[in-house]
């Protein structure tokens, strides 16, 4: 049996879990907890980001304090102002039999932003509404009333299961009515109290009349700590809902009250088409900024909520992956030194997070190299990787496109040489949401810039390429990835099945050229972005930034001619004017800045020989223009 608790909130999670636990009968199944952030309509879904991560460490500190149940976060924690969509999806996807959820007690509640009667019509599988969920540890008797109909077996199954958790007896109260339209024949019924009479959990039977249901439902209570009741059921339209008499009961008693709804033939339906129905009424697809600020949500993590290392090792050898970090480095020789030592001792000697550590090093003419070495890490020099069957370019992107064909892990981290405040968060940021969800398969590193200026640092004042041109540039031509605090940040990790099937570019375009890619082979959902805190490193000059970012115009203007956005009349300048002063004169001085395009790796066929990988299992993924529309 699979039930499913979406969680709200730790406090909600706490006492609802010993009562799904108890639908486990044994704990024959599994339950899975899925994290939900209700957003106001009012405010930007963006601001639900940093509930999303408490919720994340919310569920991983549940999984912790109840080693005994069988208990599996789902991958995705969601953000909304009508959060039961997304809930709906993984209880679809999740083919889940039971759903329970917390209740209010009124008739007309609204929960994850619906009315919970449009939970009780849409939801593909039981379920149970829990008031007061506390007071059930202390459950003596359990009174099931019963009036006919297809709730009552649920009813009693919910009932002997929080029976039985509790050493605690059932009184089955059949109400005699024909209210509402709905009753069991009398074959059915016997049939029932057939089911009921081999249950030893069931020693009182109670037959009442109608006309005295209320009163006498509430008078039972009086000796009872749970009544379990189903939820109405009028005429045949299969308009489920929670009636006058359960939100009766629930405000005249103070016992624990839950509602029932079995599944029936007027829900009998596709999960999926379900769901595409229910998306489709609420208003999705929405508009591409909501998406944004729902990605942003759902999709930021901080590096600390991968802080415990040893659960990250174990859940990286319950995936069955290797990791491999990759250094790229040109004249890095005053800090190469002190990143391997960090990141080695932490992640791979105490911790073994990382199956290899590999300098890809692009010719540095100072003693880079000589240190990688010395430390025990292999070093590879990126203009001799391939040169025989490919060539080699200078360049940032050639390095790590090389990469690929030394490292041999199933999951690519690469981070810059130049980082002065180098942690091991700066890696296992990275890997953490790669282990946690398969439906990721790229991440980010953001952080802080500090910016020297002068005897002075300016907090904030780094990335000025980012800011300048970069995010503008996404926002007006790639609107979907406007949500990445740090597009061009030399932090980030990927799934090599993914990384082999992007061509790169082997300048400082790299990374922007990625991140369209994906966008376009994956779609945006595939992305993740993780909070590093803050980099300190070496601020270049703003000549050498210019260059820079005249090698990002260029792919982003090779992208907006591939998807079709624009049409250069044409080529475009791949030289670039740099102004020299000496002295007090003004001069030009012309450089050839040209972002040429290496084709995806496994398109090399010494790479796929070395892979294994057969030429007719090559799957490129020609249709980006689909993943630009997701």
């Amino acid at each position: 049996m699979k039930v499913m608790l979406p969680v709200p909130s730790k406090e909600i999670a706490d006492v609802l879990l010993p009562v799904t636990y108890a639908m486990l009968e044994g704990g024959d199944g599994e339950i899975v907890l899925v994290g939900v952030v209700e957003v106001p309509t009012w405010k930007s879904l963006s601001e639900g980001a940093e509930y999303a991560q408490k919720r994340r460490q919310e569920l991983r500190q549940l999984v912790e304090e109840h080693p005994d149940m069988p208990l599996r976060i789902a991958e995705r924690v969601h953000v909304g102002h009508v959060p039961w969509a997304g809930v709906l999806e993984d209880i679809s996807r999740e083919g889940v039999d039971l759903a329970v959820f917390p209740w209010s007690g009124a008739r007309d509640a609204f929960m994850l932003g619906v009315d919970q009667n449009e939970i009780l019509r849409r939801a593909p599988c039981d379920v149970i509404f829990v008031l007061r969920p506390g007071r059930i540890a202390d459950a003596g008797r359990v009174l099931v009333p019963v009036r006919g109909g297809m709730h009552a077996p649920l009813a009693l199954n919910v009932a002997t299961a929080i029976a039985r958790a509790n050493d605690a007896k059932i009184t089955l109260l059949h109400v005699m009515s024909e209210e509402e339209g709905v009753s069991w024949s009398e074959s059915s019924f016997t049939d029932f109290l057939d089911v009921v009479g081999g249950l030893d959990v069931v020693d009182r039977q109670v037959t009442l009349a109608q006309g005295e249901v209320c009163a006498g439902i509430l008078e039972e209570t009086c000796d009872h700590c749970v009544v379990v009741m189903g939820a109405s059921l009028p005429g045949d339209q299969g308009d489920v809902r929670v009636g006058d008499l359960a939100a009766r009961i629930a405000a005249e008693t103070d016992r624990a009250v839950i509602i029932v709804s079995k599944v029936g033939a007027v829900k009998r339906r596709s999960a999926w088409h379900i769901y595409r129905r229910f998306a489709t009424r609420i208003g999705t697809p929405m508009r591409l900024s909501t998406l944004v600020d729902k990605w942003f949500a759902e999709n930021t993590f901080h590096s600390t909520e991968f802080s415990d290392l040893e659960h990250l090792v174990e859940v990286k050898q319950e995936r069955g992956v290797t990791i491999s970090l990759g250094l790229p480095a040109l004249n890095e020789e005053e800090t190469i030194g002190r990143i391997i030592e960090v990141v080695k001792g932490a992640l791979q000697e105490r911790y073994p997070l990382l199956d290899e550590i590999v300098l890809i090093d692009s010719n540095s003419t100072d003693y880079t190299r000589e240190i990688a070495r010395s430390l025990g890490i292999p070093v590879y020099i990126h203009q001799e990787i391939l040169a025989d069957e490919v060539g080699s370019y200078a360049g940032k992107g050639e390095a790590l496109w090389k990469s690929l064909y030394v490292l041999n892990g199933d999951i690519i981290v690469w981070i810059d040489t130049d980082i002065r405040n180098i942690q091991p968060h700066f890696v296992y940021g990275l890997i953490g949401p790669l282990l946690r969800s398969q439906r990721i398969k790229y991440v980010k590193g953001f952080y802080r810039r500090p910016l020297r200026v002068g005897d002075r640092i300016q907090a904030g004042g780094g990335g000025r390429v980012t800011e300048l041109v970069a995010r503008p540039m996404f926002n007006l031509f790639f609107p979907r990835l406007s949500g990445l605090i740090q597009p061009l940040s030399g932090e980030y990790a990927g799934r090599r099945e993914l990384l082999e099937r992007l061509p790169f570019f082997t300048g400082y375009g790299v990374e922007t050229g990625l991140l369209i890619d994906i966008l376009a082979l994956e779609g945006l959902w595939a992305i993740a972005q993780s909070d590093l805190v803050e980099r300190i490193h070496r601020n270049q000059s703003l000549s050498s930034l210019s260059r820079m970012a005249h090698e990002i115009f260029q792919v982003f203007i090779s992208r907006l001619e591939d998807h079709h956005k624009i049409e250069m009349v044409s080529d475009i300048s791949k030289s670039m004017k740099l102004i020299r002063l000496k002295g007090r004169h003004y001069s030009l001085e012309e450089v050839d800045i040209i972002e040429r395009e290496r084709p995806p790796m496994i398109e090399i066929p010494e790479y796929r020989r070395k892979m294994g990988i057969a030429d007719d299992e090559v799957s490129i993924g020609e249709a980006w223009g689909d993943g630009l529309e997701r």
